[in-house]
């Protein structure tokens, strides 16, 4: 067994994991909001669609490759339309007091957002797709052992990411009282908000 297969699908998740977007953002906001637990949770959502999306590049399973890229239109769309909602729900959320964690309820929803938001972006399949390419990973999808380690260390990088920056802002989260934290809570939502509208205008080209 070649774990050199688990060690590159690290680098690939924590890779495209690490650029900051409308996850990285919502992450952000959940963890001084809400605490580390949803930061981490909301980060894990979106690493298990990047684990789902480096399976369908990983095994080329070109099918649902194509199904899905045949249908981005539709998804970016949900997706935009999505975004916008949660943007103006940040930014007319109050924020809550410091203390207690998120609820089992609110972390299921931190974790089906991010990974609703993250399924609707499926030309995250031609990244992967690159990325296996340039790392030599081309051709080995009919190695299914090679495959799952590769997939396996896609999520673990892409989780470690979202443990590092949720533990990292979580840090600070006490130096954010309630004024400060609508400041955030504003800030985020316009972003968010970004995001969505850019979502929406790419369907234009």
């Amino acid at each position: 067994m070649d774990l050199s297969f688990f060690c590159r699908g690290l680098v690939v998740g924590f890779s495209i994991a690490a650029p900051v977007g409308p996850i990285g953002v919502l992450c952000i906001r959940r963890t001084l909001a809400e605490g580390r637990a949803a930061g981490l949770v909301s980060g894990l959502g979106a690493a298990t669609a990047d684990a789902f999306y480096g399976c369908v590049a990983g095994f080329g399973l070109t099918a649902i490759s194509e199904l899905l890229l045949d249908r981005q239109a539709w998804l970016r769309l949900a997706g935009g339309l999505f975004l916008l909602y949660l943007g103006v729900k940040t930014f007319l959320a109050k924020p809550p007091d410091q203390g207690p964690a998120a609820v089992v309820g609110s972390l299921t929803t931190a974790y089906a957002s991010t990974l609703v938001l993250t399924l609707t972006n499926p030309t995250t399949i031609v990244s992967f797709v690159w990325v296996f390419a340039a790392l030599g990973l081309g051709g080995r999808a009919s190695n299914y052992a090679a495959a799952s380690l590769l997939v396996l260390g896609v999520f673990l990088g892409s989780a470690l990411w979202w443990l590092l920056l949720s533990a990292g802002v979580g840090w600070l989260r006490n130096q954010f009282d309630p004024p400060k934290l609508r400041w955030v809570n504003r800030v985020s939502g316009l972003v968010i908000t970004g995001f969505g509208l850019l979502a929406l205008l790419s369907l234009k080209k």
